[in-house]
């Protein structure tokens, strides 16, 4: 029976050692063995700054492929000895993905799973100590939270007037 597996590889050699699986494989005759060999990549969402002109894939797991075959000798011999292959995931005896491990990888490649943003825990009205910057040791309270870009705007006592100070999630302490 078919499994997958986690074969560790040297970053950036994915598309290489495809194409020289493949090659191997038909050469010794193992089509049997193997079913599929993945790159686990998705397209690159356009963002700002330099990357956003660069379109194309990003891997979601550099320096792993993802094999499916029979866990033989001759097959993982021929895996194994494969230039660009590091090892196994699972140490000597190659451990298989489970089928709910391969069914999430899968529909990240389709982008059927969508990762939300984390939303924070802070609270608009809520006391919150400042633990970094030029207000550190401050105490304030919070009159705004923007998840988005990881920011709050707090209002700090600074020679008795209420000043609101912009600061980022990693800045405060709760």
């Amino acid at each position: 029976m078919k499994r997958w597996y986690v074969v560790q590889i040297y970053a950036g050699q994915e598309a290489a050692l495809v194409a020289d699986l493949e090659r191997r494989i038909k050469q010794a005759g193992l089509e049997q063995l193997f079913g599929q060999i993945l790159v686990p990549s998705v397209q690159a969402q356009k963002a700002f700054g330099a990357a956003a002109s660069l379109p194309g894939e990003q891997q979601l797991f550099p320096g792993y492929l993802l094999i499916e075959m029979v866990a033989e000798q001759e097959a993982i011999r021929l895996v194994q000895s494969s230039p660009r292959v590091i090892r196994f995931l699972g140490g000597k005896t190659p451990t298989p993905l489970s089928s709910s491990e391969v069914d999430r990888i899968v529909s990240q490649l389709k982008g059927e799973v969508i990762v939300e943003a984390k939303k924070s825990h802070f609270v608009e009205g809520s006391e919150i100590e400042i633990a970094e910057g030029p207000f550190a040791g401050f105490v304030g309270i919070i009159e705004n939270v923007d998840d988005e870009h990881e920011r709050l705007t707090v209002m700090v006592s600074i020679f008795g007037r209420m000043t609101p100070v912009d600061l980022g999630f990693n800045q405060v302490k709760q």
